[in-house]
């Protein structure tokens, strides 16, 4: 089942729910510190809860640019595919484009689009429409 961002009418497909479940888990690991929403509440608590206002947008995206920025300092060999299980690992293993060097680059969509990429377009409709955003499957 596809899981993606909904605004309004308009849908961001991102790819399966672990797959979004390792994006998150990642950011959590990796620049949290292992506690959920720490430092990026209106991504991890917000977003990944289901649902980020159109109040919040602002303060949801500056998160986001501080993720990209550190993620880009860890090797794609420090994605985490469960956060509740660091035994886990993603179905395809070490078996990854040589193209991706960091994890800024790692999460790739269903559509074949670097992940900060599809959220950043969402974060513009949703400003634009002045609408929430929903973390969705379909």
């Amino acid at each position: 089942m596809a899981v993606g961002l909904k605004v309004d009418f308009l849908w961001y497909p991102i790819g399966t729910g672990d797959f979004v479940h390792s994006f998150f888990s990642t950011i959590c690991y990796n620049l949290e510190g292992g506690k959920w929403g720490s430092r990026f509440p209106y991504l991890m608590n917000s977003l990944y809860q289901g649902e980020l206002s159109y109040n919040d947008l602002d303060s949801a995206k500056e998160e986001l640019t501080v993720i990209i920025e550190e993620f880009k300092e860890f090797s794609p060999d420090q994605v985490i595919w469960d956060i509740e299980d660091l035994s886990k690992q993603p179905p395809w293993g070490n078996n990854i484009s040589p193209e991706i060097k960091n994890l800024s680059d790692y999460f790739i969509t269903c559509d074949g689009e670097n992940i900060f990429d599809e959220i950043i377009k969402a974060f513009k409709e949703a400003k634009a429409e002045k609408q929430n955003i929903v973390l969705t499957s379909l």
